[in-house]
């Protein structure tokens, strides 16, 4: 499920999107926290490192890291305990790593305190994590031509693969939609950020009504 696509952006779009994300108050202790969100294939991956490289090596959390094949949305808890609550108590953050071929958690990795942390994945954006967040990114691509990209990039043999995720997909989004919460928004073919979703408020409020448990 990495979204490792061809993109392009301006550096001075992208430098701009950084300076403003570093003046946002922060959301999350001292950290102010940004989740990258768009459909699996839409270039989420690839843009979330070109951002975090702006922001001069930004900490980057994949929420890959922290789903599962049998939970691939049931990963609020773990980004939660092992990410969220440290760094708000302003604590760098270790969690397990899962291991899509082993199918077990086998690995650790770091999140530590910074100015900004970026939190990269399908779902990024969710109804709850948003009290955390100081930013939500959109990726514009539709979700049939996101699933395109990434079957042409993961091959066959990962077709069955996509079909079950292209599923739990439309069934999250549909309850639990991310992309009205962003204020900004990044083409997914050309990774330009669009036109005033610099400097512009999102259409909703962040937390909107979601109290942080």
């Amino acid at each position: 499920m990495d979204d490792r696509a061809a993109v392009e952006e301006r550096p001075t779009a992208l430098a701009e999107l950084a300076g403003e994300l570093r003046a946002l108050a922060p959301s999350c202790g001292p950290v102010r926290l940004v989740a990258v969100d768009g459909h699996a294939g839409s270039g989420k991956t690839t843009f979330t490192g070109r951002l975090a490289a702006a922001l001069g090596g930004a900490p980057v959390v994949h929420l890959d890291d922290l789903a599962t094949h049998r939970e691939p949305f049931g990963w609020t808890g773990r980004l939660r305990e092992q990410v969220l609550e440290p760094l708000a108590a302003g604590r760098d953050a270790e969690y397990r790593v899962y291991d899509w071929t082993s199918r077990r958690f086998a690995a650790t990795a770091s999140a530590p305190v910074a100015p900004v942390v970026l939190v990269e994945g399908v779902g990024a954006g969710r109804r709850a994590v948003r009290p955390w967040l100081a930013r939500v990114v959109w990726m514009e691509l539709d979700a049939v031509s996101a699933r395109r990209r990434g079957e042409e990039r993961d091959g066959p043999e990962l077709a069955e693969f996509w079909a079950g995720w292209a599923r739990a997909e439309s069934a999250h989004f549909a309850a639990d939609p991310s992309r009205p919460y962003a204020a900004t928004r990044v083409d997914g073919v050309t990774g330009r950020i669009a036109p005033g979703t610099v400097g512009e408020s999102s259409t909703s409020s962040l937390t909107c009504d979601i109290t942080r448990t």
